[in-house]
């Protein structure tokens, strides 16, 4: 069965709590630690790979994104958890924010950022 999210955060709280971790779980150490994950997935598509979503029906090239996509996932909620984030709510404003840096007019069928557009 597999957990939501709301468990998933409860026991992340407790794995760190069993292990007097809480400590070390500022903000700071947080960001650092997600951003290392986030590394790792990129470290996966270095030079060889990256063009195609095919590279993941290799199940050694996917074993390994999932675990680096669950490292990101873990450190994201535990962030979000001690710093009283909603992400869902989080989530939906930038979209909306999104949407009006990237009219769809403006937008489509390129890959400029928002401050190039209508160049």
């Amino acid at each position: 069965m597999v957990m939501q999210r709301e468990d998933l955060i409860e026991r992340l709280r407790i794995f760190a709590e069993e292990r007097d971790w809480n400590v070390f779980h500022t903000p700071r150490n947080i960001a650092c630690a997600l951003s290392v994950e986030a590394s790792e997935l990129l470290e996966i598509f270095q030079w060889s790979r990256g063009e195609g979503w095919s590279e993941l029906s290799e199940e050694k090239v996917r074993t390994k994104v999932e675990d680096e996509l669950a490292d990101i996932y873990l450190y994201l909620l535990r962030f979000a958890d001690l710093a009283k984030i909603d992400l869902d709510a989080v989530a939906e404003r930038k979209i909306v924010k999104n949407a009006v840096k990237y009219p769809v007019n403006l937008a489509k069928g390129t890959d400029k950022k928002y401050n190039e557009l209508g160049e």
